[in-house]
């Protein structure tokens, strides 16, 4: 096992599968399978899972082992087609360990905020989403502003967002941070994380601050990094967003995403264990 930079939870490799687990989101989840581990992956996780006391195990597999999974406890939580360099499907496969994970608390009222998003889905991008000449991509010496700025909106998160180191190691690899800025102040950011092998880039850490909310922030920053990942060969954009958030639904509504499926209690984000949404977009080709 090869640990990263200091995080809230370990990401390790098994073999040549990636899984990021650990008390702070009480959660394992396999970020990256390599197909020969499976037999050996899914034993594996489920002992540690009930070794460390945790929750849940979260895994993103190719459609293609999801019975394999499934024949071992897992269902189907969340799923985007042709996600694999746009061929195989990706399924987003959950097993729990307590009654209490599983049990979704607010199934209500996601249900009414996805209700809301899904009549906004236009199959292509809004127009209100305004110009994209004030997005900036990010640099190293923009670390220490941009880890400022998610302190301020995310109490606890997935991700050690709140530490510049981890930033820029990330931004040196393959992940884009693209922010707004007021004069010289960072006051909006989100990124992009690219997957060279699936073709595949999640959309990502979209923080605005307080006094700038409600002015299509999102959109914007969302609309430009689709540009980028297009520029740079991706084939599939993805979220994975926080289920109760009316505005980011409705925001990747609005920008023609799919609804995937509800991760269930998924992770800490906020200060607590939240459910996120999935959404996903086949992305054109590259703009002229």
């Amino acid at each position: 096992m090869i640990k990263n930079l200091k995080m809230y939870d370990n990401i390790e490799t098994f073999q040549k599968t990636t899984i990021q687990h650990g008390p702070h989101n009480s959660r394992i989840y396999l970020m990256k399978l390599y197909e020969a581990d499976a037999p050996n992956i899914i034993q594996a996780m489920d002992e540690l899972a009930k070794e460390k006391g945790y929750g849940k195990i979260l895994a993103k597999v190719p459609g293609a082992l999801s019975s394999v999974f499934e024949q071992r406890g897992y269902r189907e939580e969340a799923a985007i087609p042709g996600f694999f360099g746009g061929g195989e499907d990706m399924v987003f496969m959950a097993k729990y360990f307590s009654p209490e994970r599983r049990l979704e608390k607010h199934q209500d009222q996601i249900n009414k905020i996805l209700a809301i998003a899904q009549k906004k889905i236009t199959g292509g991008i809004r127009n209100s989403c305004g110009h994209q000449d004030m997005i900036r991509r990010c640099t190293p010496s923009d670390a220490r502003d941009m880890s400022s700025v998610y302190q301020r909106v995310f109490q606890t998160y997935p991700f050690p967002i709140h530490d510049p180191e981890y930033l820029i190691d990330t931004m040196g690899r393959h992940i884009h941070y693209f922010c707004v800025r007021e004069g010289k102040a960072i006051i909006a950011l989100a990124s992009s994380e690219m997957d060279a092998d699936s073709l595949s880039a999640e959309m990502m850490d979209f923080a605005t601050l307080p006094d700038w909310r409600r002015q299509g922030f999102a959109c914007r920053l969302l609309s430009q990094m689709e540009r980028e990942m297009k520029r740079l060969g991706m084939l599939t954009a993805y979220t994975i967003a926080r289920a109760l958030s009316p505005g980011m639904n409705i925001t990747f509504a609005e920008m023609g995403y799919n609804y995937a499926g509800t991760l269930k209690n998924n992770c800490n984000i906020s200060g607590c264990i939240q459910s996120m949404n999935v959404w996903y977009k086949t992305l054109e080709s590259p703009l002229a």
